[in-house]
């Protein structure tokens, strides 16, 4: 399969960016390397509440199904996290690496 890459931008509600980026870095960032998706950064943008990140993934299948089995693990299912909680608005854009 050839490598899919998504930059996601995340309006997180009032007062709970800090939060959200904690819970991200600490729950989300490690399930998905174990899973084998790569993550090329995360961005907070104070001025619009929004945290940006970029996330690939290259591998046997698609970004699709390896997005899926990452809901369905018992590992995010344990962490009891609703991205509803702190998210506002999600926008998820599959772009195309030029440099």
């Amino acid at each position: 399969m050839p490598k899919t890459t998504q930059l996601r931008t995340y309006t997180v509600r009032e007062g709970m960016l800090d939060e959200w980026v904690e819970r991200w870095t600490a729950d989300i960032v490690p399930l998905r390397l174990e899973l084998g998706f790569v993550i090329g950064g995360g961005w907070v943008d104070r001025e619009r509440n929004q945290f940006v990140w970029l996330i690939s993934y290259e591998g046997p299948e698609t970004f699709a199904e390896r997005n899926a089995m990452y809901w369905a693990s018992p590992a995010r299912e344990a962490m009891d996290l609703d991205p509803d909680d702190y998210l506002v608005r999600t926008d998820d854009r599959t772009v195309e690496e030029r440099y």
